[in-house]
């Protein structure tokens, strides 16, 4: 079959995938030479989406509580609910809460919908958490929420500074351009971050800021600037209004120390071809708008924007972020970039023919969920995300979620932390059955095309949100035949934005035909600088904007320590995708808290025990990790575990809900918490083929082939029965050592499970007898032991997951005099696909030099 040219699900880099189907449900995945975002490279995720299109745990029919029904029910059923709550409480009792994972076509018509036909302002997305810091900070500055730069200015750029961005894990292919630009142009590399992170660890300079000590430093920075004379005058005078007092709110304390501060002024004042990438570990703060403005600051004070290899660039976690803010999917905006002017709000009312245009704007996520929870919110449809795990104070979220008198959910997983409170479920399409267009960072619209058949009943959530409007009365202004007739009508109402002195203009696609609209190429809105000619603004100038660093914050004797979170490399938001892939799970199998020696020495931990943490929020176990990459007086835990994977991992439970005051993004970076050791009576883990929910303090699974993997912990006896499949039993036990092992067979002699429990001892190693799953090749006294009789080499920890490559391996052509990463990848061949792990090479062959310059003292 001929291969089809789409984007990719995850991340902002908008990277574009040339898929073959190989069978119903299958596909041959691999990177889009041609696509401008990432010219064939792919990351790990990108590169087994293939592992993550079955229909495993899928929604496949409408649902009203646990009752299958029709898609005429069910959608009766939502807009006479819909309706009924309009008439009883006003419009803005109904609120939307959608997604990232949203195609444009998808955002824009249910914008339309929620803004424009029902007029409720309540309307808002998942980017709220991760981008809307860096919006606000754009509208500040620019006028406009606007990326003034492209993926070509890292290419030509002298100095990178990345702020706030484990770049190498989150954005990988973006780390593989960074890494050319190093070796063709000596690029300079400045990471900015509390953690050292692998990213970090490859950095010319690392700057460990104190949790948010952004803006001292930026402040301080452009100060420093400031006084050596690095300042263009000539840009501010023409481009720039400046504030009453600017250059003094600048004379702060950088909150480093004074030799490595020195060190990052001399690089930054060398090096005009400066990018500042900034994401997430910026963004999510209670200041995270100040922190944008504090870099936006730098670079139009040193003219350092609107050039090749220069600018201030954010850069979007999910594949539609961009996407969504142009269609006005953030609660505090209407679509095209529009505010909620008077003119501004006419004009829009006039395009959409409506006469019930929302009076302003509508509650941001952590408002919207207070509103559900106390009530003035009563219907509420949650598309394509999962809050009941992703917001912060998960807990008082999934309370609000109970107490809603209606909650939709559309959603490809049927079984979801967030689905189990729906009152009506609605199968949505998922990645590879959609057929729309994402925007990425560097604001370039590609299609995301269809691969597979839709399975059982589901449907695009546009089509859905369009027959509820046609439901409510709204029939004409909803008669789109296909995804390209939403297209041509928000291109056509982006010349409202440039009535408005908006930058965004997709109008030479109005008239698009549905031939050509198909078959359309990726191309970039704006050009590669789109601020040349001038900035947003009512006289064309961009803002300076006074920021000051927060105030410190006092100790407290409760909570000692501070949370921050983030994601992991080979995973993805919830992992309802990624949560499906063998080859994904053996990053990290487990949540772990990763923990300083110094603090987990303070508070009683061990390497691989496992640790209560705890907030005023909420609280869950993680298995610990003691590292040096870990600040002292800091933890970090990963975003990805849901109820449904786990009985740890619940980070949501733990973030506290204070919000940016500009922005509404929570401050997901800084939360207060303290920990303790967990000590379980008895350790298992469990290999099985069918997915279960065990009832005990700890557990988590992870995908193995032919089924998962399951760590254990509890009080009391283990409940092997409940934990155990029928078949055939042979069974070890140690009464001295607490140890019992029992594995099941089926009539064929093939394993079906296995399951090893200690009170005292050590488990051993899960890869081989998770191998044995489904096969019969190995004996039950094999099993048992869990290894086979004749000692297989160890390849060690998976380091390359593209190609099996694992430690022992990397070690073993270190030792052979492999002295770089280039050399090792020649031996083994690790790093040479999606490159995510050459950071970890990169460590492993430190450490191997230091070992051997120990030796030879």
């Amino acid at each position: 079959m001929k291969p089809v040219r789409t984007t990719c699900a995850y991340c902002g880099v908008g990277c574009g995938i040339s898929a073959r189907r190989t069978g119903p449900r299958s596909l041959q995945i691999e990177g889009d030479k041609v696509h401008p975002a990432n010219r064939g490279a792919l990351c790990s995720k990108g590169t087994h989406l293939g592992e993550t299109v079955g229909l495993e745990g899928r929604l496949l029919h409408p649902m009203l509580g646990d009752a299958q029904v029709s898609w005429d029910r069910a959608l009766d059923e939502v807009a006479g609910r819909m309706r009924s709550c309009i008439e009883r409480h006003g419009p803005d009792s109904v609120a939307f809460y959608v997604s990232g994972q949203f195609l444009t076509e998808d955002y824009y018509v249910a914008n339309k919908l929620a803004k424009g036909f029902i007029g409720t302002g309540n309307i808002d997305t998942n980017s709220r958490l991760c981008m809307s810091s860096a919006v606000a900070a754009h509208n500040r500055a620019f006028g406009e929420d606007v990326v003034p730069c492209s993926y070509d200015d890292l290419d030509c750029a002298d100095l990178i500074l990345l702020v706030g961005s484990n770049t190498a894990w989150c954005h990988p292919v973006i780390w593989q351009r960074i890494e050319r630009a190093r070796e063709r142009r000596g690029t300079k590399l400045v990471v900015i971050d509390p953690r050292k992170t692998e990213t970090a660890e490859q950095a010319d300079l690392h700057i460990a800021i104190d949790p948010d000590g952004d803006v001292a430093l930026f402040n301080a920075l452009l100060g420093e600037m400031f006084e050596r004379g690095v300042i263009d005058e000539a840009f501010l005078a023409e481009r720039c209004r400046i504030p009453a007092r600017f250059w003094e709110s600048l004379e702060v304390d950088a909150g480093i120390a004074p030799e490595q501060f020195n060190r990052l002024a001399e690089m930054v004042a060398a090096n005009e071809r400066m990018i500042t990438l900034f994401s997430q570990g910026a963004n999510q703060s209670v200041g995270g708008t100040d922190k944008g403005n504090a870099i936006t600051n730098l670079h139009l004070a040193t003219g350092r924007i609107n050039r090749h290899g220069a600018g201030p660039f954010s850069i979007t976690g999910q594949p539609n972020a961009m996407g969504g803010r142009e269609v006005g999917g953030l609660a505090n905006m209407l679509a095209c970039h529009l505010g909620f002017s008077e003119n501004e709000r006419a004009d829009v009312a006039s395009f959409w023919g409506t006469g019930n245009l929302c009076t302003g704007p509508g509650l941001k996520a952590v408002d919207m969920f207070r509103a559900v929870h106390d009530g003035r919110i009563k219907f509420l449809w949650v598309m394509a995300t999962n809050p009941a795990v992703s917001m912060p104070d998960a807990g008082f979220v999934r309370e609000a979620l109970a107490k809603c008198e209606t909650l939709v959910v559309s959603d490809v997983i049927a079984e979801t932390d967030t689905a189990r409170f729906a009152d009506i479920r609605l199968p949505a399409l998922g990645w590879g059955e959609k057929d729309g267009t994402v925007t990425n960072s560097e604001r370039r619209v590609s299609r995301q095309r269809a691969l597979l058949d839709a399975p059982g009943e589901a449907r695009a959530d546009w089509n859905v949100l369009c027959d509820v409007a046609r439901r409510l009365g709204h029939e004409e202004a909803f008669a789109f035949a296909n995804s390209a007739a939403i297209f041509r009508e928000f291109a056509a109402m982006t010349a409202v934005a440039g009535k408005h002195g908006k930058l965004l203009d997709l109008t030479e696609w109005a008239d698009c035909s549905d031939a050509e609209y198909d078959g359309m190429a990726p191309f970039q809105w704006g050009g590669a600088h789109p601020f040349g000619q001038g900035f947003s603004t009512d006289d064309g100038k961009a803002n300076l904007i006074c920021v000051e660093p927060p105030a410190p914050r006092a100790a407290d004797a409760q909570f000692p320590l501070r949370l921050n979170t983030g994601r992991y490399r080979d995973q993805w938001h919830t992992m309802t995708r990624t949560g499906l892939s063998a080859k994904l799970a053996t990053h990290r199998r487990e949540p772990l808290v990763e923990v300083n020696p110094e603090d987990a020495s303070r508070f009683g931990l061990e390497e691989g025990g496992l640790a209560r943490v705890e907030t005023a929020q909420g609280a869950s176990i993680f298995r610990v990790a003691v590292t040096g990459s870990q600040r002292k007086g800091a933890i970090f835990t990963p975003i990805h575990w849901t109820e449904a994977m786990s009985a740890g991992g619940g980070t949501g439970r733990l973030a506290q809900s204070l919000t940016d005051p500009v922005s509404g993004q929570p401050g997901f970076k800084n939360t207060p918490v303290c920990i303790v050791a967990y000590k379980p009576e008895w350790r298992a883990f469990l290999i099985t083929r069918e997915p279960i929910q065990p009832q005990t303090s700890y557990w988590t699974r992870s995908r193995i082939e032919n089924g998962w993997l399951i760590e254990l912990a509890g009080e009391g006896a283990a409940d092997i029965d409940a934990l155990l499949p029928a078949g055939t039993r042979s069974e070890a036990s140690d009464l001295e050592r607490g140890m019992r092992r029992i594995a099941v067979g089926d009539a064929e002699g093939t394993l079906v499970a296995a399951l090893f429990v200690t009170r005292n001892g050590v488990l051993p190693s899960r890869d081989w007898i998770a191998g044995q799953l489904g096969e019969a090749a190995a004996t039950p006294p094999e099993w048992l032991a869990g290894r086979p009789s004749v000692p297989m080499p160890d390849k060690g920890p998976i380091v390359c997951i593209c190609l099996d490559i694992g430690e022992q391996q990397i070690l073993k052509a270190i030792n052979d005099e492999a002295c770089d990463i280039a050399s090792v990848s020649n031996c083994t061949k690790a790093g040479t696909n999606c490159g995510s792990c050459r950071p970890l090479i990169a460590r492993l062959i430190g450490e191997a030099r230091a070992h051997m310059q120990e030796a030879a003292q």
